[in-house]
């Protein structure tokens, strides 16, 4: 069939959604369930990664994530959007086999205190009233209320302080994101290594070890209210390069700026996601060529390349006028005016 749409417009009910291809790797959800603790690392590193055997990071990227794992600092890494800056954190956790990476993605909105724990007050109230009142209706006595350890979830950069053999790889995304506050409260949390549960604290001589749920869903001990971790994570902080941190913050990095990825950097990419016949079948396009060719200055990602190939690789049958009008959309610059 040569006509590559699954939605016409037509405005015709039919069943061609049946037709719809397997997902890209990267937007495929599918993969392993609630166990699977790597899925989002093959999603971000490519599902076909371990038959490609050419994809070396450059000497300052290596460089730069040695120094952070020597000398027990954060990583800053700066750069424009789809340079693989997420990626790189994934990449230390798969080389280093260190389990998931914890991810905190930073809004406007974020606080240290998304990061660290949150302690659900509002939650344990409510669970007392109703034990109360089935008990009442029952006549019987109210069963004894969970403990306050239920109510408290530790946030990624919470769970990556907890005491462990080896480092925990802790992703916080786009941190000029966030508002002005943050980057200097995240100083103490970044020095120290530890903090405090102030709610576990004031409980700390009558429970002086109360189980919390972890970022990971696992149940853990907290002592004495204060959580402090035995091995310094792997920080990985990323940033657009939209804003400026205060130097406090600077001086406890290792700084990395990630430049856009070579040719070969490039093919490897590309293969890992989508194989060798993607690299193979971009003869006629160019799309690999038009990316590295782009302007000086033009800011183009790389999973905008990864898009079009995977979509016109569906469309190959697709008259090539189609082909280049949809390369055109995916591949528009993401600095371009509106």
């Amino acid at each position: 069939m040569n006509d590559w749409r699954i939605y016409r417009g037509a405005g015709h009910p039919h069943d061609e959604i049946r037709r719809l291809p397997a997902p890209p790797p990267w937007r495929d959800f599918s993969a392993g369930g609630a166990d699977d603790t790597l899925a989002g690392s093959d999603r971000r590193l490519g599902v076909k990664r371990r038959l490609v055997q050419n994809h070396h990071p450059r000497p300052a990227e290596t460089d730069a994530v040695n120094a952070a794992l020597y000398l027990r600092r954060p990583l800053l890494v700066t750069g424009n959007p789809g340079t693989g800056k997420s990626t790189l954190a994934h990449a230390v956790a798969h080389e280093l086999r260190l389990g998931r990476v914890l991810r905190w993605p930073i809004v406007s909105r974020s606080t240290l205190q998304d990061g660290l724990y949150r302690y659900d007050a509002i939650g344990r109230l409510q669970d007392v009233q109703l034990e109360r009142a089935q008990a009442g209706a029952s006549g019987s006595a109210a069963a004894a209320p969970a403990g306050i350890g239920s109510y408290i979830r530790l946030g990624p950069l919470g769970t990556a302080l907890l005491p462990s053999e080896q480092p925990r790889v802790l992703l916080i995304d786009e941190l000029d994101k966030s508002d002005l506050d943050l980057p200097n409260d995240l100083l103490n949390a970044l020095e120290e290594g530890e903090f405090a549960i102030p709610e576990l604290e004031r409980l700390a001589d009558r429970e002086p070890v109360v189980e919390v749920l972890s970022d990971d869903g696992r149940k853990v001990p907290v002592y004495g209210g204060r959580i402090r971790c035995s091995t310094f994570p792997f920080i990985v902080l990323t940033s657009n390069g939209e804003r400026d941190f205060p130097a406090a913050l600077l001086r406890r990095c290792i700084r990395l700026e990630l430049e856009p990825p070579g040719e070969e950097q490039l093919g490897a990419m590309i293969e890992a996601h989508l194989g060798t016949e993607a690299v193979a079948g971009d003869g006629e396009q160019g799309l690999v060529q038009r990316f590295l060719n782009r302007e000086p200055g033009e800011v183009i990602a790389t999973d905008q390349l990864l898009n079009a190939l995977y979509l016109t690789q569906h469309a190959s049958r697709a008259e090539r006028v189609t082909r280049e009008r949809i390369a055109d959309m995916l591949m528009q610059p993401l600095d371009q005016p509106r």
